[in-house]
């Protein structure tokens, strides 16, 4: 595997990270946006780029925002907002075409910067705060998305098991915010929430292309508008212990399926030097079609629709996601407490290990095919402190040994059973909402 390597550097708050390559016939640009996340900011840093994307000082309408976007051929602009750790995280993405390949005297990283820079440290305002139209279309946009959470089973059982494990702890907060606080936000009090995050925001600027990190120093300067600064660091993570006992919550709503799903403590990040180990261990339990839950629970007991395990390396959670029959659930359950004995005991068997060892390492190598997958990669890095190329970590998943996956099996605590199922007869509550 052929690696690429980042150049560091900083422009005031921002961090710079540029890979100079002709791989790509396009330069892919990542703004990340990070802060802690708390009750009383998550909902409006979640608004900001949904009126952000609206308009920018330059091309206040909307209309002229994404006729911008066309004159640099068709250039992608975009956002996510996701939680990793205990840092919520909106990353702004643009791809231009590399200038190389039109026949067009301008820069368009240049003017790809320009626009990405004026949209964020220049936005559109009227009369001392975002525009009123904006604030309130993307408000309603905004609740839209809350509510697809909410009727989307599978990701609000998800979500309601991780507010139940991690009661009390930032990492309970849906980074998309809540629909109450919404209520509350205006043009005004939204703008100066805006401008308090973007001084204080976690800055990391990815750039992608046949450049070098000289031209791109020399753009950010001119096209981000922000005063000078160290650059903020993200906050450290709480890795919690499990609670000694497992905490057992049931949700009633009107579901045909049922949704179990299971809350684990893994004492384990990415910078951990287990965290090898920490991804084979997932992959075995129920990271893919071969895993023992996906083979145990659904296919020889054919008790769930889906069954399988997500692994968070910047907090080091652990959750088990399956729909069941209301009736199953005990069975269910049962299956799925024997498959963590299981590998507590190391019962690894030769096909579960070797195709997730492959799984992972065609993963890996996959990232190197696309801009964004190395940015992202990378990015880990940020908030991590911990250095890792895509070849490092795939070497190390290579010589990951059963023992060290058995000690990583040791060392998970199961922490929450969570269980949304039809409602009782005459039980009147309403769904519940994010």
């Amino acid at each position: 595997m052929q690696e690429l390597t980042f150049i560091r550097d900083r422009v005031g708050p921002i961090r710079l990270h540029v890979l100079p390559t002709d791989r790509f016939k396009t330069f892919a640009v990542s703004m990340f946006m990070g802060r802690k996340l708390e009750e009383d900011t998550v909902t409006p840093t979640a608004l900001a780029p949904f009126v952000l994307r609206r308009g920018n000082a330059a091309y206040p309408e909307t209309k002229r925002f994404r006729e911008a976007l066309d004159h640099l051929y068709g250039a992608g602009f975009g956002f996510d907002i996701y939680k990793r750790g205990d840092a919520q995280i909106v990353q702004f993405r643009m791809d231009v075409i590399n200038d190389k390949f039109v026949q067009d005297d301008r820069s368009l990283l240049a003017e790809t910067l320009s626009f990405l820079g004026e949209t964020i440290t220049n936005p559109h305002t009227e009369q001392g705060g975002f525009s009123s139209k904006y604030v309130e279309e993307e408000k309603e946009t905004l609740r839209k998305r809350l509510d697809a959470v909410v009727n989307d089973k599978i990701r609000y059982a998800a979500e309601r098991c991780i507010e139940e494990m991690c009661e009390g702890e930032p990492y309970r907060l849906h980074p998309l915010g809540n629909r109450d606080q919404l209520k509350g936000l205006d043009a005004e009090n939204l703008y100066t929430a805006y401008q308090a995050w973007i001084r204080e925001a976690a800055l990391d600027l990815y750039v992608v292309g046949d450049v070098s990190m000289d031209a791109v120093k020399e753009l950010v300067a001119k096209h981000f508008r922000l005063s000078g600064g160290e650059p903020a660091a993200y906050p450290e993570v709480s890795v919690r212990a499990g609670r000694g006992t497992v905490k057992t919550v049931t949700d009633r709503l009107d579901v045909k399926q049922g949704k179990l799903n299971l809350g684990l403590r893994l004492p384990i990040t990415y910078a951990h030097a287990d965290y090898p180990a920490a991804l084979m261990y997932n992959g075995i339990l129920g990271g893919y079609p071969h895993s023992k839950m996906f083979v145990n629970v659904r296919e020889k007991a054919s008790l769930a629709y889906y069954a399988s395990s997500r692994f968070d390396g910047h907090k080091g959670i652990l959750t088990i996601q399956s729909g069941i029959e209301f009736e199953k659930y005990e069975q269910a359950l049962a299956i799925m407490k024997e498959q963590l004995e299981a590998m507590k005991r190391g019962d690894i068997s030769d096909v579960e290990y070797a195709q997730t060892q492959a799984m992972i390492a065609n993963h890996v190598r996959e990232i190197q095919d696309s801009a964004h997958e190395m940015i992202g990669f990378d990015f880990n890095a940020v908030l991590s402190g911990k250095t890792r190329t895509p070849k490092q970590l795939l070497e190390a998943v290579k010589s990951v040994s059963r023992d060290q996956i058995r000690a990583v099996a040791e060392q998970v605590e199961l922490d929450t059973v969570y269980f949304l199922r039809d409602r009782k007869e005459g039980d009147a509550h309403a769904d519940e909402a994010l």
